[in-house]
């Protein structure tokens, strides 16, 4: 049974980030929303509670019943989630009467707290929060103070319950990950055996034990996580995986030709499907994202029912869904708050009878990569940048048509090249370009043009949780931009996003 830390989301932007934190610790962890979590059982270690944008005063803020976590595993209680418990104990919560938001300082620590030990008077927090505890009950106990704050940390006593009004899992507060630490490993117990080598051994097994002599389809798409997929399932069930590479029309400039040569050197039973022209079909005037992404999905589906046809006995489908993916198809609101339905969520038709494997949809973007270099996979592939499943069709904004996509593959392909030359490729978690869907006046030698408009896209990121953008060199920008307009018929215009994520997304659509 796998050790976990369980971390209930209460709707924080921090949310993902404590779960980064903790798994830097060598502990698994799950993220499950305030209104529908697990039953608590030996598996977990202990459980954290997230911040809110709620206030614990609103009629309509989360109050989940936690009365079969607390007083019975460790809890861990962040800004909303302590000023949560210490209301339900009949603490005030009042709003803020100075700001509580950026850098604070701790002027007293008690280090007697298994919480608190071995953290430095004076060291920076960070807080973020609109409300504060003023008061609690006798059998809390203070822990930890600002200038400001008074209770910016307490524990219950005779329970392992603790209330922090600061961040411990973002970079601004110094020690945090002493805190976090003292936690997950001396207050839970935890091993912290949670490694690559463990994971890549257990999931083999896992997957040995599940699949059987069991067929199975993989839908690769030269990108890291179904590449990682194909590795761990090859080493599992060896030739009884089938892959399958298909030509969606939406892949990157001669991505198709280079990766499906690629796969085939690594020794995976591989077979490579033209569909361009039935996707574009699939796709003829649609300009809605959400209704690309269905028509994109529902198209691979079918091709993927076809393919799977041509193979006798297959019962399984595997699938490279990552951690946010799952993630960011789940909220604490319910599906009516998603922001945006994965290609690779949710599910089949009941058409296909396949069933789903799923190996990596508990790891983040770069614990996958780790997976790819203790499995010794190349590293060119492991480098590569994250891409959409729905690949250049969320890229392009209106309809996509074969000479939009052309389009927009060569100024990419000119992009992307060029980060590598500037040796820029390595320094940006993901880049690309985005067709939009106005149109510029320009002027080209003596005569007036009215064509296409690009957007240049960089953002940095440890897991594509948050994001924010590349600083790339000006002088970068100005040798892609010149060289787009001039190569690229139909294109008069570069512009580089500076947003960042939140509030905007990586992707426009």
């Amino acid at each position: 049974m796998q050790e976990t830390i369980l971390i209930l989301d209460f709707g924080s932007q921090y949310t993902q980030l404590i779960a980064r934190r903790v798994r830097e610790l060598n502990v698994y962890c799950e993220i499950h929303p305030y209104n529908s979590f697990p039953e608590i059982n030996d598996q977990f270690k202990g459980v954290i509670l997230s911040g809110s944008p709620f206030s614990v005063r609103d009629s309509n803020s989360p109050a989940p019943d936690l009365s079969g976590i607390k007083g019975k595993i460790p809890l861990l209680g962040v800004c909303y989630g302590a000023q949560l418990m210490a209301k339900n104990a009949g603490g005030d919560i009042m709003p803020s009467k100075i700001r509580e938001y950026g850098r604070a300082n701790l002027s007293f620590i008690d280090q007697s707290s298994e919480l608190m030990k071995g953290m430095t008077n004076g060291c920076q927090v960070w807080m973020s929060h609109g409300d504060t505890i003023l008061n609690v009950p006798k059998d809390f106990k203070v822990i930890t103070s600002t200038a400001d704050v008074n209770i910016a940390g307490f524990v219950i006593e005779a329970e392992q319950t603790y209330g922090i009004q600061f961040h411990p899992e973002v970079y601004h507060t110094d020690e945090g990950m002493i805190l976090l630490t003292n936690f997950v490993v001396d207050i839970c117990g935890c091993s912290q055996s949670w490694t690559p080598e463990s994971f890549i051994e257990t999931t083999i097994n896992e997957l040995k034990l599940k699949l059987g002599n069991d067929k199975v389809v993989l839908g690769l798409s030269g990108g890291v996580d179904s590449s990682v997929t194909a590795v761990l399932m090859d080493k599992a069930i060896g030739t009884n995986l089938h892959c399958i590479f298909v030509d969606n029309g939406l892949l990157r400039k001669n991505e198709f030709e280079e990766v499906l040569d690629s796969y085939q050197h690594m020794g995976l039973n591989v077979v490579g499907v033209d569909s361009k022209e039935r996707f574009y079909k699939a796709l003829k005037g649609i300009t809605d994202p959400e209704k690309k992404r269905k028509a994109i999905g529902n198209t691979f589906i079918e091709v993927f029912d076809e393919e799977a046809h041509r193979i006798t006995d297959v019962n399984w489908l595997a699938q490279g869904t990552i951690y946010p993916d799952v993630i960011e198809s789940k909220s604490v609101k319910g599906p009516s708050a998603t922001i945006k339905s994965h290609h690779n969520v949710g599910g089949l038709p009941d058409f296909m009878k396949l069933k789903i494997v799923e190996p990596l949809n508990s790891l983040f973007k770069d614990e996958v990569r780790k997976i790819g270099r203790t499995l010794e996979m190349d590293t060119n592939l492991l480098s590569r940048h994250p891409f959409p499943g729905p690949g250049l069709g969320i890229r392009i904004l209106g309809e996509i048509n074969e000479e939009r996509v052309r389009i927009l593959q060569e100024a990419d392909d000119i992009y992307i090249k060029g980060l590598k030359e500037f040796d820029l490729y390595d320094k940006v978690w993901q880049a690309g370009v985005i067709l939009l869907s106005v149109q510029s006046v320009g002027v080209m030698g003596d005569e007036r043009t009215y064509e296409e408009v690009v957007a240049l896209r960089a953002v940095g990121s440890t897991d594509g949780m948050t994001a924010d953008w590349s600083q790339l060199p000006y002088e970068f920008l100005a040798k892609i931009s010149n060289e787009i307009i001039n190569k690229v018929k139909g294109v008069n215009r570069v512009v580089y996003d500076i947003s960042s994520k939140p509030p905007a997304t990586i992707e426009w659509e």
